[in-house]
């Protein structure tokens, strides 16, 4: 086994402001951003707005090393089953920066359609008219990046090619309007950029979305392992040890 070494930072390591309250505080300060994160090693399903075209769709933990979610459809054609965090908590505003990051799988990558990310309430994540989320089509296994404001959408073209039973990590970065893209990410790795144009007004307020809906008659199951959304807030321009 290679040797270890570990340095101990005994005064702590910080990002918070000089002169805040949490400027001796021993850790980083959770403040600085606005998150949501869920390893699903619980599942409150009062802090989801469930929506099923099928009484038979499923929710709820499942075995597995990491903490998964199970979403099961019945074996009906066009079946969907979603989950919406009750609360529209999140947007995107001009000059604060944005993450977000998921992990999931799908039993099978062609005949399933499959929506992550943020979006506005709605009761179709499919039909969605603004936000910017994950994609995956029925009788296609590719996924994509879509930005969308007022129903006028921008898709990327990456394209992230999905497996059954496969999982992919996908995640995007919001540099708060300067480069006018959103970096995108697939596996750990920067795969391209989508533009901004179509981003939805920072009036305009977002919940986490999670969708899946069956392209043929038969059932379909989305694992996911995790999902991440953070939002800088906004905070002094003092700058640290100034």
């Amino acid at each position: 086994m290679p040797d270890r070494v570990t340095t101990l930072l005994q005064g702590g390591v910080t990002n918070a402001v000089i002169g805040t309250a949490l400027e001796t505080y021993l850790g980083m300060d959770p403040s600085t951003v606005h998150q949501y994160f869920n390893d699903f090693d619980v599942y409150e399903s009062g802090d989801w707005t469930v929506t099923n075209t099928s009484t038979h769709a499923t929710n709820g933990l499942t075995a597995g090393n990491g903490g998964i979610l199970s979403m099961a459809n019945s074996s009906t054609s066009a079946d969907l089953d979603q989950l919406t965090l009750v609360v529209a908590s999140f947007a995107f505003v001009p000059g604060l920066q944005a993450w977000f990051k998921a992990r999931f799988q799908v039993s099978n990558a062609t005949n399933s359609g499959l929506v992550v990310g943020l979006q506005n309430l709605n009761t179709n994540a499919f039909a969605a008219t603004d936000g910017v989320w994950f994609q995956k089509s029925e009788t296609s296994t590719t996924l994509n990046a879509i930005v969308s404001a007022s129903s006028t959408a921008t898709t990327s073209s990456w394209g992230l090619t999905m497996a059954n039973t496969t999982y992919v990590d996908v995640g995007f970065y919001y540099d708060g309007g300067t480069s006018g893209v959103l970096q995108l990410y697939a596996n750990g790795t920067p795969v391209g950029s989508v533009s901004t144009t179509n981003l939805p007004a920072s009036t305009t307020n977002l919940a986490l979305t999670i969708a899946l809906e069956n392209g043929t008659a038969a059932a379909n199951t989305l694992l996911v392992d995790y999902v991440l959304a953070a939002v800088e807030r906004e905070s002094p321009s003092q700058i640290l040890g100034s």
